[in-house]
């Protein structure tokens, strides 16, 4: 597929294997492209053949289905706001415009959804199919459609179906997109009729990338191979609950208790830090013990089976590689992600009203995953129920954040777990559970691949739960339905891994985005995020009345007693499955607090000490939201009161909050060379500011990066480290002093934006953890040909800044006064499908950039990049908007790109100058205040 974009991604394992299969292919395609984009022309393939799948944007259209007129109102941007007399035709509407504009990306999606991209791309995809396959969200999305949705919610997914599908009529690819031109040439695939259960589908890739922490249990267990178990507890330190606020400081704790007494359910109430056990390097420390019977080794306490380490530590390798091959939906596979989004009541604000804010941290692609649009009844009424703006997904009908004419709301990752892993004991033709050996669920599915045979895959599931480690190298044959006895992977280790995931449990929330779309005040706010099942996001809440309030929503499971969830669970002992799902109604929520203001930037959702039940135990560390808050609160304490351009200026703040704990101690250290210390100048006087001209920012993130190689990057097993890293290390199996020798050379295995120490602020954490202890073991490090061996905090510092200072200096050259950081840290916005593994031209037709950026990991201005594997954006607000409660004519909204998914039309990329200088566009929704901005009418005919 479309691989994951990261402007650092290095190659990804076998992939060069399955260039090979697509070398020609897209061979083929620079001659096209190369023709469509001007570098000559030739007959058929001309500029026409781009303009041709432009959309119209002026004059009229008839569209059979629709019940009356509809209008189109496009800005300077292209951003489109639509007017309809009914729900059906708003939605039909919606359809058509939104594949206008981006139905190759929506086909692309669907694709991935469903399991089938192997039909658009080729052979190169098909283990991406086998693993979505296995997850099963296409199957999902459809019993969710026939089961559990709404009338009203099914009839307006079929409205836009039937927008998509008008849109669709009588055109060739080429009508469509530049890709299907170029796709055209090297096969037969044709763009099928759009579904109601292709838009549902779109919601499981969305909960996939914001699922939690799935990849902190499979680190942690593959950590034991070389860390002990105080070593794996102090990279995971706990949430400092007394520096870094919860959302929720003043909730109904009464009633979430009472609840809680009233479900007879321990709820997953516990202890942290279930067993970890496995080898430890010379630093580590044997200390803690089992609160829940879970091992990452592969042993239980409870379940009567054993294993060796390596068994499940190959699973859970292999497991990883996979999720790092996934393709990416809305985030980075999972890790890194997050988001802003905060709210202030009237009392503190210029204008009376509430001010809300949001800017969603997720990969950078192109085009961004928002799309901005407005659905406005032209008169509100029982049949024409929506006036409401915002950020839309194309392919799902609906706006997901934004306002309505009465209330705004936001989102952020809460982060709460909703995953776990389970080892599944393998035993004959079934798996063990409670001592009897049950027979796996079983279903062959067929997946077709472009210019190629199709390919059979046998999908098992074990206690309704999709066998992971299947999708591995040892995949059922082609075209062959095994017995699940010889398909049976790892048959001589003992064991597979399989997933409990809650949005592979059909849901309802589809239904809660139109709920929240038209409700008009907190209660009718509430109620539809109750449908919210996944994925759980902090939503954040603000009306023209002047209330402010938040909920968490979501279908979040309860575990047994001493069971936190943070690492695999052994799937052959019942004691070990979910004991159910917290209460809607003990779902932590606030409503109008004293202080005036609640912010959320994935920070711990409520304080473990005053609700019952376990949420998760791996919060973001909240660095983001307690320098959102300290910056509110100053502005408060001053006697000023917050404007919407103040609010733009902290979604802006570059201030880096580790720089400020490091450099005091980094400026005290004696520097020998000279320089080295004419780098350490660049930190004095310096702000903390991330800004991209800084050259005290560069070479301070330099050697924040270099502290954590050396102090931890360099001590971690390979599965965790940068691919093509390689180090000279003692055997995981090493016993000792004795066996010092025995260094084998050991490369890292995982994508350089996957790898860690990522440099966010668990980091942050664990540094601070141990910064004033000198001694510390995480400060040793080996002596090698160049350095000696460091002993102490500031011998590993000494060495840290002197290899940022040579690193710097290939990168940026010998002269400091050319340093800056937007030279390092640069943002590429590649083309998702097409422009990620081509070959160069064909690259620099579909992709832009770069540009340079301000702002840093776990920065409010959060664009994030990953310390193991290099200093370009990873992940950026992918949006930024300003809700004005007082006049809802002066919300500020900006997109990374722009309206277009075509790679030629002036709105591909229209916004990202503005975006990337940190401004805001008007965002107008009064019909007055668009009229005034409309600069193209299309009317749509019935």
């Amino acid at each position: 597929m479309p691989p994951n974009t990261t402007a650092s991604s290095g190659q990804k394992p076998g992939k060069s294997g399955r260039k090979k299969g697509r070398r020609a292919r897209l061979l083929v395609i620079v001659l096209v492209v190369a023709l469509v984009g001007g570098f000559g022309y030739g007959g058929y393939w001309s500029l026409s053949t781009v303009r041709a799948s432009f959309p119209q944007t002026k004059g009229s259209i008839t569209l059979d289905g629709l019940s009356g007129p509809v209008q189109v109102k496009r800005d300077g941007y292209g951003i489109p706001q639509i007017y309809a007399s009914s729900d059906e035709d708003l939605f039909m509407a919606q359809g058509y415009v939104q594949a206008q504009d981006r139905f190759y990306e929506m086909d692309v999606r669907r694709h991935m959804t469903s399991g089938r991209l192997s039909e658009m791309f080729g052979k190169s995809q098909v283990k991406n199919d086998e693993f979505l396959r296995t997850l099963g969200w296409h199957r999902v999305a459809q019993k969710e459609y026939d089961t559990k949705l709404s009338p009203a919610t099914k009839k307006y997914l079929q409205a836009y179906a039937k927008g998509v599908n008008a849109y669709l009529k009588g055109k060739d690819g080429k009508d469509i997109s530049l890709e299907y031109a170029a796709l055209s040439l090297t096969g037969n695939y044709r763009p099928q009729p759009w579904t109601p259960v292709d838009s549902v589908s779109w919601l499981k890739a969305m909960a996939w990338d914001l699922r939690g922490n799935m990849q902190d249990e499979i680190d942690r267990s593959l950590m034991t191979s070389r860390l002990g178990p105080k070593q794996i507890a102090d990279l995971y330190p706990e949430y400092p609950y007394g520096r870094n606020k919860p959302i929720v400081q003043t909730g109904q704790y009464d009633a979430i208790t009472k609840a809680f007494e009233q479900s007879g359910s321990a709820g997953g109430q516990s202890a942290t830090g279930a067993s970890l056990s496995g080898g430890s390097t010379s630093g580590g420390s044997a200390s803690g013990g089992s609160t829940s019977g879970r091992s990452t080794s592969g042993t239980s306490t409870s379940g009567g089976a054993t294993s060796t380490g390596s068994s499940l530590q190959g699973q859970l390798a292999r497991l990883s590689t996979a999720l790092d091959d996934m393709p990416t939906a809305v985030g980075v596979n999972g890790n890194g992600i997050g988001s802003n989004s905060w709210v202030v009541a009237g009392s503190h604000t210029i204008t009376g009203k509430p001010l809300l804010a949001n800017d969603p941290h997720l990969s950078a692609s192109l085009p961004s995953v928002w799309y901005q649009m407005g659905l406005h009844c032209t008169t509100l009424s029982s049949s024409c129920q929506y006036d409401v703006s915002g950020y839309t997904f194309a392919g799902m009908p609906g706006v997901v954040i934004g306002h309505n004419q009465n209330i705004a709301w936001g989102m952020t990752n809460s982060g709460v777990d909703v995953t776990d892993l389970y080892l599944e004991k393998l035993s004959g033709d079934g798996y063990l559970f409670d001592g009897k050996v049950k027979p796996f669920t079983t279903r062959t599915e067929t997946i077709k691949v472009a210019g190629g045979a199709s390919k059979q895959i046998v999908i098992r599931e074990a206690n309704n739960m999709p066998l992971l480690s299947d999708r591995d190298d040892e995949l059922v044959n082609v075209g062959k339905k095994a017995t699940v006895n010889t398909a049976a992977p790892d048959r001589g280790d003992g064991y597979a891994v399989a997933l409990r995931w809650t949005a592979l449990d059909p849901g309802t929330s589809m239904d809660a985005v139109f709920g929240i779309d038209k409700a008009s005040n907190w209660n009718e706010f509430r109620t539809a995020a109750r449908s919210f099942d996944v994925p759980s996001q902090n939503l954040i809440y603000a009306d023209t009345k002047g209330n402010i309030g938040y909920q968490l929503p979501g279908k979040i499971p309860t575990r047994p007693q001493g069971d936190d969830g943070s690492v695999p669970a052994p799937g052959w002992d019942s004691k070990y499955q979910w004991t159910g799902f917290i209460p809607k109604d003990a779902l932590p929520y606030e409503y109008n607090p004293e202080r005036g203001y609640i912010v959320t930037a994935n920070q711990a959702v409520v304080d473990k000490d005053k609700y019952p039940y376990t949420l998760t135990t791996d919060w973001g560390y909240g660095t983001r939201s307690q320098r959102i808050t300290d910056l509110i609160e100053s502005k408060i304490r001053g006697g000023g009161k917050l404007s919407t351009d103040d609010m733009r200026q902290i979604q802006l703040d570059n201030s880096s909050e580790i720089a400020k704990l490091l450099v005091p101690k980094l400026l005290k250290i004696d520097v020998a060379d000279k320089h080295v210390r004419d780098t350490q100048k660049l930190l004095e006087g310096w702000d903390y500011t991330q800004d991209a001209d800084s050259a005290a920012a560069a070479y301070f993130n330099a050697v924040w990066r270099n502290i954590l190689k050396l102090a931890f990057g360099n001590k971690l097993p390979k599965e965790l480290r940068v691919k093509g890293q390689c180090l000279w290390v003692e055997p995981a199996d090493s016993t000792g002093p004795a066996d010092a020798d025995r260094k084998v050379r050991e490369c890292g295995q995982r994508d350089a934006d996957q790898a860690q120490p990522d440099g966010g602020d668990r980091w942050f954490e664990v540094v601070r953890n141990i910064v004033d202890d000198d001694k510390n073991d995480w400060w040793q490090t080996p002596k090698t040909r160049t350095d000696p061996a460091a002993t102490t905090r500031d011998e590993l510092f000494a060495r840290a800044m002197k290899d940022a200072r040579w690193e710097l200096t290939a990168k940026l050259g010998n002269d400091l006064d050319t340093w800056s950081w937007g030279r390092l840290h640069r943002l590429f916005l590649k083309n998702q499908t097409l422009g990620t593994d081509g070959p160069g031209l064909l690259q620099y037709m579909l992709n832009r950039g770069p540009w340079k950026l301000d702002g840093g990991e776990a920065t409010v201005n959060a664009t994030g990049w990953n310390a193991a594997g290099g200093y370009s954006a990873v992940w950026v607000p992918s949006m930024r908007m300003v809700v004005n409660l007082a006049d809802l004519d002066k919300s500020k909204w900006i997109n990374l790109s722009g309206a277009s998914g075509h790679a030629y039309s002036a709105h591909y990329t229209d916004q990202t100058d503005k975006w990337a200088q940190g401004e805001l566009l008007p965002w107008h929704f009064t019909k007055d205040a668009v009229d005034k901005s409309t600069t193209d009418t299309l009317l749509l005919k019935p």
